[in-house]
């Protein structure tokens, strides 16, 4: 069963698990198994998906449970009317918090590759960090791997903003095997004793489409957040 952490009679969230893919994609023929069917037969409804975690990422995941809510509340998402916030652990220490303004270009949906390079959107993240660890890896010519828990409050919704503004900032997210490294991935899966994309989709705050209020939606980190307690330095 998904965990629902949010339902009315136009909305539904869940608390994605990481690991799971949102619907079917050809990037992953072979994964047989999708949030949006899951829910689905789980409600006994249809469902629209409203916007995107990747398959890695944990945390609130928003559907519409008919097709004009879900207009309605894409295009919340495609205008940035939405105020979302992540948790990432990330390798180093970054500043305490800061602005990335950094353009991306735009992903293609079928492919893992960029368009052309004239096809270049606009990306702003904010970040906080909340705490610092010093792992008991080795990492190049130091004893220690430094990493910390940041979060992540994107200005834009781009393909995988999170994750490429983090490298850009030379504070890749631990755990992604596509802009992070390989060999410490796997040294800090083995010490943590799972291997994951840390990432986790922690909290949504948007207008309700059809009411004047506004929702917050918040998911807490599973547990397997906690086992890097033992590596904590400092922290807010």
């Amino acid at each position: 069963m998904l965990p629902i952490l949010y339902q009315d009679a136009h909305l539904i969230a869940i608390d994605k698990p990481a690991g799971l893919l949102v619907h079917r994609t050809g990037l992953d023929a072979g994964e047989t198994r999708f949030a949006v069917q899951l829910l689905r037969d789980q409600i006994g409804q249809p469902v629209w998906p409203v916007h995107r975690l990747d398959k890695g990422t944990s945390g609130v995941l928003l559907f519409a449970l008919d097709a004009d809510t879900a207009s309605a509340t894409s295009s919340l998402f495609a205008s940035n009317g939405i105020r979302k916030r992540y948790l990432a652990m990330v390798r180093g220490w970054p500043p305490e918090a800061g602005r990335i303004d950094h353009p991306l270009k735009r992903m293609l949906d079928d492919a893992r590759r960029t368009s052309s390079a004239t096809e270049v959107q606009d990306a702003v993240t904010h970040f906080q960090r909340l705490s610092t660890y010093a792992l008991p890896i080795p990492y190049g010519a130091f004893s220690q791997t430094r990493c910390a828990l940041v979060a992540l409050m994107p200005d834009t919704g781009r393909r995988h903003q999170l994750r490429r503004h983090c490298k850009h900032l030379s504070h890749p997210i631990l755990g992604d095997a596509t802009h992070g490294k390989g060999p410490l991935n796997r040294d800090v899966a083995n010490w943590v004793g799972m291997q994951r994309l840390w990432l986790h989709a922690q909290s949504l705050q948007l207008p309700h489409p059809w009411r004047a209020e506004i929702i917050e939606i918040d998911a807490a980190c599973g547990p397997e957040w906690q086992r890097w307690n033992a590596a904590r330095v400092d922290g807010a």
